[in-house]
C-alpha cells in the first residue's frame, strides 16, 4: 500500500496558468515526466500519441503567428485580444503538447487510441506535479483549426489532446468544487430489472 501516493492524488489540483513561472523543469526532469507519461494503457502497443516541447523564444514566435491567424480568421482585433493571442504559449515557461497520432488497427477503435493519449496527458501532469511543478491543460480555438495545428507542429492527420502548461508556483493552487462521487456511481443490476 502507498498511502502517500493516494494522499497526493487526493490533493492534486491544476494551477491557474497566470500563476506558473520560471524555472521550468530541467531536461532531466522533462525526460522523467515524459517517461511517466508514456506508462499508460496502450492496447496493441501502437503508441498513438507523441509530445511537442514549446519553450524559449519559440513560444513568442508561436504567439505572433497565432495573433496573425486570429486576425486572418476574424478580421481586425482589439489590441487586448491580440496580446492575449501573443501570450498563449509564453505565460508558462514550458508547454508540452500532447498529440494524438492515429494508427490503423483492424481491432482497436480510434476512440480507444485517443483515450490512451488522454491518459498520457494526465500522467504527464501527475509526474510534473510530483516533481513540485504546477500544471494546467488547455486546448483552445487553434486546436480545432487546421492552420493552427500546422503552426504548432502537427501533421494534417494529427489532433490535439491538450497543451500542458508547466512551471514553478508559489503557494497552493486554489481548490474548486468537485463532483459528488456518489451521484456518479451505480451498481449494474442487468437489463432484466426494468
Amino acid at each position: 500500500m502507498h498511502p502517500s501516493v493516494l494522499n497526493f492524488m487526493l490533493e492534486r489540483k491544476s494551477t491557474p496558468i497566470q500563476d506558473l513561472s520560471a524555472p521550468a523543469p530541467s531536461d532531466a526532469e522533462i525526460e522523467t515526466i515524459l517517461t511517466v507519461a508514456s506508462r499508460v494503457p496502450d492496447h496493441g502497443r501502437l503508441t498513438p500519441w507523441r509530445f511537442i516541447l514549446y519553450r524559449g523564444e519559440e513560444r513568442l514566435r508561436i504567439g505572433e503567428a497565432l495573433a496573425a491567424l486570429a486576425e486572418q480568421r476574424e478580421g481586425a482585433l482589439p489590441e487586448l485580444r491580440l496580446e492575449k493571442e501573443r501570450t498563449r504559449f509564453s505565460r508558462a515557461p514550458l508547454v508540452i503538447g500532447v498529440v494524438f497520432v492515429p494508427r490503423k488497427s483492424p481491432t482497436i477503435p480510434e476512440w480507444e487510441l485517443f483515450l490512451s493519449g488522454g491518459m498520457a496527458a494526465m500522467n504527464l501532469m501527475i509526474a510534473a506535479n510530483a516533481l513540485g511543478y504546477g500544471t494546467n491543460l488547455i486546448t483552445n480555438w487553434y486546436s480545432d483549426d487546421a492552420e493552427g495545428r500546422r503552426l504548432l507542429g502537427l501533421a494534417p492527420e494529427e489532433k490535439v489532446i491538450g497543451f500542458v502548461h508547466i512551471g514553478s508556483t508559489e503557494g497552493d493552487a486554489p481548490e474548486r468544487p468537485r463532483p459528488d462521487v456518489a451521484s456518479l456511481v451505480s451498481t449494474y443490476r442487468g437489463p432484466w430489472e426494468g
